[in-house]
């Protein structure tokens, strides 16, 4: 993969933070994003960034396959 941008090092912690949490959710069932900032609408904004953070480096990934 070519050089990150800010955008991109963005992602890539976003996609961390969200693995974590899934980790800690199968392992302890230990919800870490919704410990900090409740059950509601934040939280959901919270996961829709992250899933569009892995969008990002999906296709990130997808379009650099391509060009070689």
């Amino acid at each position: 993969m070519k050089k990150l941008g800010l955008l991109g090092w963005i992602c890539e912690i976003l996609v961390l933070i969200g693995a974590l949490n899934w980790g800690l959710v199968g392992a302890f069932r230990f919800d870490l994003v919704a410990k900090i900032f409740g059950y509601g609408t934040v939280t959901r904004v919270v996961y829709i960034i992250i899933g569009v953070a892995a969008l990002y480096l999906i296709l990130a990934l997808l379009f650099e396959k391509n060009k070689k």
